[in-house]
């Protein structure tokens, strides 16, 4: 189904082909109820759109004699914002539509643009490259995205469905205190109904978004961004590792981001930190140690010990090549 944001530049399509459009026929073409034909009109005149309303039998809507929307007057550096915007926010997986939309968006910003810009342009995004691999697309709707989103900005519960990824469908009412974007996925944090709990959700789980009546405060000092970091540090994982790591907490974030890993002090006497790390695997966490170069004691699980020993015996035959 055609969102209501496409629905609304729909209207206006059908408009500048001329004529008087009967709230029927609009109706019938944008597939709504004549009311909400209504309401985009006015989505439209706020814009400064000049749509007229016509009275009798055959009335209906029209755009003033010789409206036309304005070209798209972009400078340089503006038209070149807008096309690597479009390009990096696809690459990096956090595009909320799908890939014919996005590439859609850059063909018609393309076409409005002098020649001799877009001839630079097409230059500039065919030898482009990029050194972080692309990811790829987790879909989560526009409309879901932007409903949580002004949810959260004008502090309005939101009653969302919402998959886990065991599978488990539940619905629950949300306060929601912020959107984030994190490694191509987009996450909701806010106060969660169904456990009292502050909780973090993706929003590509989430099928169905409805803001609610009522307002709510978000917690002073809350921080959207630092809180989804923590909840994925501390998500399950198959491996819990624990390692104490003599080092300044700001030396250990340089290798073990928030994302990774929690840290603890352990006596405010020592230079002891406490790393605590939720892992699929293993084999990654050795070099990170490594690199960190600063004394540590693997506290659990032995297979990491292991694998610590396994690599420095690597690294000392390695050293000795001649």
């Amino acid at each position: 189904m055609t969102r209501p944001i496409a629905r609304v530049l729909a209207l206006l399509e059908i408009l500048q082909r001329g004529g008087t459009r009967t709230v029927a026929e609009l109706a019938r073409r944008l597939d709504v109820d004549e009311r909400t034909v209504r309401r985009y009109v006015d989505h439209l005149l706020d814009l400064d759109i000049p749509v007229r309303s016509v009275r009798g039998r055959h009335g209906g809507y029209r755009l003033s004699p010789g409206y036309r929307m304005p070209p798209l007057m972009l400078t340089d550096e503006e038209a070149l914002a807008v096309l690597l915007g479009l390009v990096a926010g696809r690459r990096a997986g956090l595009i909320t539509t799908s890939v014919a939309a996005a590439e859609s968006a850059v063909a018609k910003v393309r076409r409005v643009l002098p020649e001799a810009l877009g001839r630079r342009l097409d230059a500039l995004l065919e030898i482009a490259d990029f050194t972080a691999p692309a990811r790829a697309a987790r879909t989560a709707e526009a409309e879901t995205l932007l409903t949580v989103a002004e949810a959260a900005r004008e502090r309005r519960p939101v009653e969302i469905a919402y998959t886990a990824g065991h599978g488990g469908a539940s619905e629950r009412v949300v306060h929601p205190y912020g959107v984030v974007a994190h490694s191509g996925r987009w996450y909701l944090s806010g106060f969660d109904s169904a456990s009292g709990q502050v909780r973090t959700f993706r929003i590509d789980r989430i099928t169905i978004a409805e803001m609610r009546v009522g307002t709510f405060d978000t917690p002073a000092g809350f921080d959207p961004a630092q809180r989804v970091l923590a909840a994925l540090a501390e998500a399950p994982y198959q491996h819990e590792v624990s390692v104490r790591i003599r080092s300044k907490p700001e030396q250990i974030r340089s290798v073990f981001p928030p994302s990774v890993a929690t840290l603890e002090e352990i006596d405010p006497g020592t230079s002891w930190v406490r790393a605590r790390i939720r892992a699929q695997r293993l084999e990654w966490i050795p070099p990170l140690l490594a690199a960190l170069d600063r004394p540590f004691v693997v506290e659990q699980p032995d297979a990491l010990g292991d694998l610590v020993r396994a690599l420095a015996d690597r690294l000392a035959y390695h050293a000795k090549a001649r």
